[in-house]
């Protein structure tokens, strides 16, 4: 009401200057004439109240929040372990490391440090770090960089983990795209990776590749197996799984694909050196934003929506030199 008594004033106002200087003006131009008199103007009020304005605001991202501190503990200082770390610590502000390979500084005390500290969450790297954190930390863990996560109950209420390997689909589409001609893929891995099977299964499925797979329980048993299977295969999928593989069976496996011409994809581009065709890698820069989006989520208080294992976004292929990060 305010706004409109404001303009019935101005209204009235500019009304009675316009008739006077129109009487005025009728007046010096006819001299003789008398002026007749003038009815003021009505005045109407229109009192229909305004129509409510409704604000849309701007399509933006939310408020990011201060993210929590975080306590960083690496098995060793080895590339795989340390990559991470520094990756992980340039999206952080408040952090601190821990280096379980130094000796002066044993787990029980680097995890007694940790919970008399006001750090909010444990990021623990390599299996090592993983172990001594989910068993001793009083605070929420992620753990990164441990493929056999169930031989060592490191998935409880108060602990999640990351993957180990790079996403699956990703891995057979870049292959393929490398290798077209691939039909037969064989896959020789350790009892407990049921879930792992079945995804390495849907993902060939989609690219129309035959997936053959066979568990093992010792290396001897995988070169043999690795032995009969080579016959009847383009390709050899090798996944990290220490407790089947070592060393030396490791080599024989690569001599006898070379001698077959039966390319072996790795997870290490180390391995390229012992003769492995292709590497297919995880990246360090993907695996800190991962583990940040975690952090975020229990932060949030969502620790228990957090699916078991948190898988990523890219891999690294390397074979003759070159290197390609690809985004699922």
């Amino acid at each position: 009401m305010p706004r409109n008594g404001s303009r019935v004033s101005k209204s009235t106002t500019y009304t009675v200057i316009l008739v006077g200087f129109l009487l005025s003006g009728c007046a010096a131009l006819s001299p003789d004439v008398a002026p007749q008199p003038v009815e003021p103007p009505e005045i109407v009020v229109d009192t229909t109240p305004l129509e409510t304005i409704t604000v849309t605001p701007l399509s933006r991202q939310p408020w990011e929040f201060e993210l929590p501190s975080v306590a960083i503990v690496i098995t060793n200082s080895q590339p795989a372990y340390a990559d991470v770390a520094v990756e992980l610590a340039e999206r952080l502000e408040n952090y601190e490391v821990y280096d379980l390979g130094d000796d002066s500084q044993p787990p029980v005390s680097v995890l007694r440090r940790i919970n008399d500290s006001n750090t909010d969450i444990v990021v623990a790297i390599g299996l090592r770090a993983a172990q001594s954190s989910v068993a001793m930390a009083d605070k929420p863990v992620i753990f990164s960089q441990v493929f056999n996560h169930q031989d060592h109950d490191l998935l409880r209420e108060n602990s999640r983990g990351i993957a180990a390997i790079p996403p699956l689909d990703a891995q057979i589409a870049a292959w393929k795209k490398i290798d077209p001609t691939l039909v037969r893929v064989g896959v020789i891995i350790g009892e407990g990776h049921d879930d792992l099977i079945e995804q390495a299964r849907l993902a060939a499925d989609r690219h129309e590749i035959e997936l053959r797979v066979q568990v093992t329980h010792s290396d001897q048993e995988t070169l043999y197996f690795f032995r009969r299977m080579i016959r009847d295969i383009d390709g050899f999928w090798l996944f990290p799984d220490n407790r089947i593989l070592s060393g030396r069976v490791l080599q024989e496996m690569l001599d006898d694909a070379n001698r077959q011409q039966v390319p072996v994809t790795v997870p290490s581009e180390s391995m390229l050196n012992l003769g492995a065709s292709l590497s297919i890698t995880t990246v360090a820069e993907d695996i800190a934003r991962t583990i940040v989006k975690v952090i975020r989520e229990i932060k949030s208080g969502r620790l228990k929506g957090l699916p078991p294992i948190t898988q990523l976004s890219e891999i690294r292929v390397e074979t003759n030199g070159t290197v390609q990060v690809v985004e699922r």
